[in-house]
C-alpha cells in the first residue's frame, strides 16, 4: 500500500504522526520507507544523472582530444608550406593574399571534416538518446558549440603558422626544409 501525504513545512517532522494514524486504523499494517517526494525523486534519477555526467565528461575529453588533433595536423600542414609561402612572398605576393591562401587551404578540409563528423554524430544520437537524462537527443546548442569550437581551433591552427611564415624574410623561408 502506498500513502501520499501533502504537508507544509519539513516532511520528516510529520512521519511519527502519520505512523500513529495508520496504526490506529490498522495495527497490522507496516510502514516502510517513509520519505519525502524530493528524496524519492533524487533516488530515482540518480543513476540516469550519473550516466549523463559521465557521458558529458567523456564528450568533453573527446572534444579536447579532437581539438588538439585538428590543431596539430593543420599547424603542421601549414608549417610545411613555409617554403612555398617564401617563394610567393619573394615573387611579390601580398601578405594578405598568402594568408588567405593558407587559411583556405586549411579551413576547407577542416570544415568538410567537421560537417561530416557532426552529420555522423547527429545520425548516431538516437542510439544514445535513452542514456541521456534531461538532454534532448539532437541538442542544437551542443552540436553548434562543438562545431564552433572545432572551427575556431582550425582557424587558429591555420592562422598562427601562416602569419608567422608571412613575417619571416623570404630568403630564410626559401632555405628552410
Amino acid at each position: 500500500m502506498t500513502l501520499l501525504v501533502r504537508v507544509s513545512g519539513e516532511p520528516s517532522l510529520i512521519v511519527p504522526a502519520i505512523r500513529e494514524a495508520v496504526r490506529q486504523i490498522d495495527p497490522a499494517q507496516p510502514i516502510y520507507q517513509a520519505r519525502s517526494l524530493r528524496d524519492w525523486l533524487d533516488e530515482t534519477v540518480a543513476q540516469p544523472r550519473l550516466t549523463t555526467m559521465l557521458a558529458a565528461a567523456f564528450a568533453f575529453t573527446a572534444l579536447l582530444l579532437a581539438a588538439i588533433g585538428v590543431y596539430g595536423v593543420l599547424a603542421y600542414s601549414v608549417g610545411q608550406r613555409t617554403q612555398e609561402i617564401g617563394v610567393r612572398m619573394a615573387l611579390g605576393a601580398e601578405r594578405g593574399e598568402v594568408l588567405r591562401l593558407a587559411l583556405r587551404g586549411g579551413m576547407t578540409p577542416a570544415g568538410g571534416g567537421i560537417a561530416l563528423g557532426l552529420a555522423g554524430a547527429a545520425a548516431l544520437t538516437g542510439v544514445l538518446a535513452n542514456l541521456m537524462f534531461d538532454i534532448p537527443a539532437h541538442d542544437p546548442i551542443t552540436f553548434g558549440g562543438v562545431g564552433s569550437v572545432l572551427m575556431l581551433v582550425a582557424l587558429a591552427a591555420c592562422y598562427v603558422p601562416a602569419t608567422r611564415a608571412t613575417r619571416i624574410d623570404p630568403t630564410i623561408a626559401l632555405r628552410s626544409e
